[in-house]
């Protein structure tokens, strides 16, 4: 077993990926760390190239360059030693339609040298309610999207890749559902449980995530810690009594004018921001934070891939 000398606290430390289809070449260049411990939200638009990273981390798909390694182990050197401590759920949801929810997580648990029953009770019964009889092919996309997250978190893994993991769900249940799963799996391992959930849907998790990674066109724009992101990115509305003056700044994001009033998204805010806008005389000057969905929409908004 090859192990790289990353260090100790990452659970997922890419380096230089690339990976195509053909000529179209899905991840170019792609870093990425994910810190032990939390949950690591990989934020893209669909096509930005998250599945494909993923695939390279499980060693569905083998990189063209870089490097790819799970608590210091390549999936290529070591693939069953890496999937056992894995949990997963793909953007599509495969299982064996004539076997029952039973059948399937006793399946499930046979690959698995330890499987938490109480835990696939709780989840079952109590939380999502499934009927351990039914069918898989009678189950509605959601309830076959439940089901996975059953098998996936059931194992007690290091670490959880979820992929696009509300996908099919009703949006009213979503952040229920996100905070259930993530917290009944983060809760069992006394802070050394770690998830990685790719999504284009940043407002669900909101408050969740104790940091992110944007990619776009199958690079990384952005790594912040969440906390780090609210304090960089804010949202300044001023209004003046006369027409507002044009504002281009290397820490402005985004200008948007309606009548007196200026709305304006910065990056790397500052007390020296806020004077130099102050100097500008405003009538008034509110700071507000951004979310993360702003974050994203004002990182991606233009860029050339």
């Amino acid at each position: 077993m090859e192990t790289s000398q990353m260090t100790e606290d990452l659970a997922v430390e890419v380096e230089d990926l690339w990976r195509g289809y053909g000529a179209r070449e899905a991840v170019r260049g792609l870093g990425l760390r994910v810190a032990r411990g939390g949950c690591h939200g990989f934020f893209g638009r669909n096509g930005a190239g998250k599945t494909t990273t993923l695939k390279c981390l499980l060693n569905h798909l083998r990189p063209a360059r870089g490097t790819v390694r799970l608590f210091g182990i390549d999936p290529q050197i070591d693939e069953v030693g890496v999937k056992s401590r894995i949990g997963y759920v793909p953007d599509e949801v495969a299982f064996y339609p004539w076997m029952t929810v039973r059948r399937t997580l006793d399946y499930a648990a046979s690959f698995r040298s330890h499987w938490n029953r109480d835990l696939e009770r709780e989840l079952l019964d109590v939380r999502f309610e499934l009927d351990e009889t039914f069918k898989v092919s009678s189950l509605s996309r959601g309830m076959k999207a439940q089901l996975a997250l059953i098998c996936a978190v059931c194992p007690e893994p290091d670490l959880l890749l979820l992929d696009e993991p509300t996908s099919g769900l009703d949006p009213v249940v979503r952040r229920e559902f996100l905070e259930t799963i993530i917290g009944a799996f983060q809760d069992g391992g006394a802070g050394d449980r770690t998830v990685l959930v790719s999504t284009h849907l940043i407002s669900e998790f909101e408050g969740l995530i104790d940091a992110f990674t944007v990619i776009d066109g199958g690079r990384s724009l952005l790594a912040l810690s969440a906390d780090d992101a609210r304090r960089s990115f804010k949202r300044i509305r001023l209004l003046f009594d006369d027409a507002p003056p044009p504002i281009v700044e290397p820490w402005l994001l985004s200008y948007e004018r309606e009548g007196r009033e200026l709305a304006l998204a910065v990056r790397d805010y500052s007390l020296e921001v806020e004077e130099r806008l102050r100097s500008l005389k405003p009538a008034s000057l509110t700071v507000e934070n951004l979310t993360l969905e702003e974050i994203f929409v004002v990182q991606t908004r233009g860029n050339g891939s």
